[in-house]
């Protein structure tokens, strides 16, 4: 069982769309899930309450999981806290107004680097009984990847849809106590060869589940509620279904509650194609000169990038980033000649109090303020990595922006 520590770039590692917490098409991309991941519907993810709980900096004592799938590093274990590092260091998008108080990370993170065997015992170790995954997900797992026989709480999912379809079901006490095999039996359900008999109709069937579906999520069968009573719950005309039928032969449940899909065959919902986000916060309206050149080439120079990201490179947003810098240049010399650091100092607070919360939320999250602003424009100009953040960028674009719209903005 090898196992080493590598340190891989956060930029190279490849998220798993097969994490059992919320699993996505195998074919999804790193921003599919973490798009996934911020809609968080089932509030499975929880990355903003991580980031808090992770604290100022990223913790080098809990290593991801990483397994190689040819040269892909693919992240088994960990995919939260490097989700919200590719946040940080802009290679996903999040949408505007989404607020996560991002720890510092580093580019480079150690990684425990395994076989799939050893990173699958290591994730059911961590997560199988701690309460990060529901039933349902721990099952899935337990047969997908372990090897282990389907559970008949699985095999009403698979053949039902029941449970994803009222996720209310999705509880241990449900598997445990209701949806297991002695009970199914009782109920006129059987399981055979991995699939689900019954001895009903398949609109009988449907009643009858429908029936303790309502049942739980009313709580009228809970831990507390009518604990080991299941038939006697169950409205009259599912009582008489089940003795009627008892005696009847059983054969294959076609019941539906949901469209049958395999997880290989799920396809992503269409994303709305989001706007790429305007650099220094939208139109600047300057007084004719060098300055206002320079902004106007700036901006061409981005939408450039915008309309041929994919065929440029990785370090094209350095340029951007390195043109800013020579934008507050020009400005500061114009500006009585003064040093970038006095000519920001002089009109940081007022440009400041331009923005909006939302803006402001964006500054602080991308390490955007005061004392940081000239030191991430000598970065920018001397290091092509740290330069490659184009969300760190564009909330830079902002507030120069804002303070070059003091010093050189058109009298109104």
């Amino acid at each position: 069982m090898s196992q080493k520590v590598e340190y891989i770039n956060i930029r190279d590692l490849v998220l798993w769309t097969e994490n059992p917490r919320d699993p996505i098409d195998p074919n999804a991309t790193d921003q599919d899930v973490v798009d996934r991941a911020l809609d968080d519907k089932l509030s499975k993810w929880t990355l903003a309450k991580l980031a808090k709980e992770m604290g100022d900096y990223y913790d080098f004592s809990e290593l991801p999981t990483v397994v190689y799938d040819g040269k892909k590093p693919v992240v088994y274990d960990g995919n939260r806290r490097i989700i919200l590092g590719k946040i940080k260091h802009g290679l996903v998008t999040i949408p505007e107004g989404t607020t996560i108080e991002l720890p510092d990370f580093p580019e480079d993170i150690p990684c425990n680097v395994c076989s799939p065997k050893v990173a699958l015992n290591n994730v059911l170790r961590k997560h199988s009984d701690s309460g990060s995954w529901l039933p349902l997900e721990r099952d899935v797992f337990l047969h997908k990847f372990m090897g282990k026989e389907k559970s008949p709480f699985l095999v009403l999912e698979e053949d039902t849809r029941i449970v994803s379809s009222n996720p209310h079901l999705n509880k241990r006490f449900v598997k445990e106590e209701i949806f297991r095999e002695d009970i199914l039996n009782s109920m006129g359900f059987s399981i055979k060869n991995g699939k689900l008999n019954s001895v009903h109709s398949d609109e009988q069937a449907r009643t009858i589940l429908t029936d303790i579906s309502n049942k739980i999520r009313d709580n009228k069968i809970s831990t507390r509620e009518n604990r080991g009573k299941v038939i006697e719950v169950l409205e009259p005309v599912s009582q008489r279904l089940i003795d009627e039928n008892k005696s009847k032969k059983s054969h294959r449940s076609k019941v539906k509650f949901g469209p049958k899909v395999k997880p290989s065959e799920l396809k992503l919902t269409r994303r709305t194609q989001r706007k790429a986000k305007a650099l220094f916060g939208g139109r600047l309206y300057l007084q004719i000169g060098e300055v206002s050149n320079l902004y106007r080439d700036i901006e061409d120079l981005y939408q450039f990038y915008i309309s041929k990201q994919h065929e440029l490179s990785q370090t094209f947003p350095s340029l951007i980033r390195m043109s800013l810098r020579l934008l507050v240049e020009t400005a500061a010399k114009d500006d009585n000649n003064k040093r970038i650091d006095n000519y920001i100092k002089a009109h940081f607070t007022d440009a400041k109090k331009t923005l909006d919360k939302d803006i402001k939320t964006t500054l602080s999250n991308q390490n955007v303020n005061e004392g940081t602003i000239v030191q991430l424009l000598h970065t920018g100009a001397h290091n092509y990595q740290s330069s490659n953040n184009l969300e760190q960028t564009i909330a830079l674009s902002i507030i120069i922006g804002s303070i070059v719209s003091i010093s050189h903005g058109k009298e109104q």
